[in-house]
C-alpha cells in the first residue's frame, strides 16, 4: 500500500488553519506555525526522552516533524519549573533576542494555552491527562486551563 503524503499534509495544513483562525486571524499561518514550534520546543525539553516519544506518538504525522524539527534528545537540560519561564523559553523561541514585556507575556500565555486547546481535537484526552501527571504543578495548570475550558479560545481572542 503506497504512502499517502498528500493525506500528512491535508491533516497538517487543517491544523494550522485551525490554530490561526483560533489565534486571531486565519491568514497568519507563519504566526501560528511559530507559535507552534515554540511551544514544542518549550515543552519537549520538560518531558523525559520516553513521555517525548509517548507525546510525539499521538501526534499527526505532519505535527511530529514540527515536533521533533531541531530536537536533539541526547541534549537535555535542567528547566524551571515555574509557569512564566515556561512562557518566556516560548517567547525566545518564537522571537529570538526578545526580553518578554509584561503584555507580551500574557500574550504568549494566551497562544499557548490556545495552542494546547487545538491540540485537543489530534490528541486523546488520556495523553493530556499523562502529561499533565508528569509536567510540574504551575505548567500543569497552564495545560489544564487550556484542555478543559470549553469556552477558551473565543473568551481569549474577545479579551484581546
Amino acid at each position: 500500500m503506497p504512502i499517502n503524503f498528500d493525506k500528512h499534509a491535508q491533516k497538517g495544513n487543517e491544523f494550522i488553519n485551525e490554530l490561526a483562525l483560533a489565534l486571531g486571524d486565519k491568514k497568519e499561518r507563519s504566526k501560528a506555525g511559530r507559535i507552534l514550534r515554540a511551544v514544542f520546543t518549550a515543552l519537549r525539553e520538560h518531558l523525559s526522552l520516553e513521555e517525548n516519544f509517548q507525546f510525539l506518538s499521538q501526534l499527526p504525522a505532519a505535527l511530529k516533524v514540527v515536533y521533533i524539527d531541531g530536537w536533539m534528545p541526547t541534549h537535555h537540560h535542567e528547566n524551571s519549573r515555574k509557569k512564566v519561564d515556561f512562557i518566556l523559553e516560548v517567547i525566545k523561541n518564537e522571537k529570538t533576542n526578545s526580553l518578554g514585556s509584561v503584555s507580551e507575556v500574557h500574550e504568549t500565555e494566551r497562544e499557548i494555552k490556545i495552542v494546547f486547546k487545538t491540540l485537543k481535537k489530534y490528541i486523546s484526552l488520556g495523553e493530556f491527562k499523562h502529561l499533565e501527571a508528569v509536567l510540574p504543578h504551575q505548567l500543569k495548570e497552564l495545560l489544564h486551563d487550556s484542555i478543559y475550558y470549553k469556552k477558551l479560545s473565543i473568551q481569549l481572542i474577545n479579551d484581546k
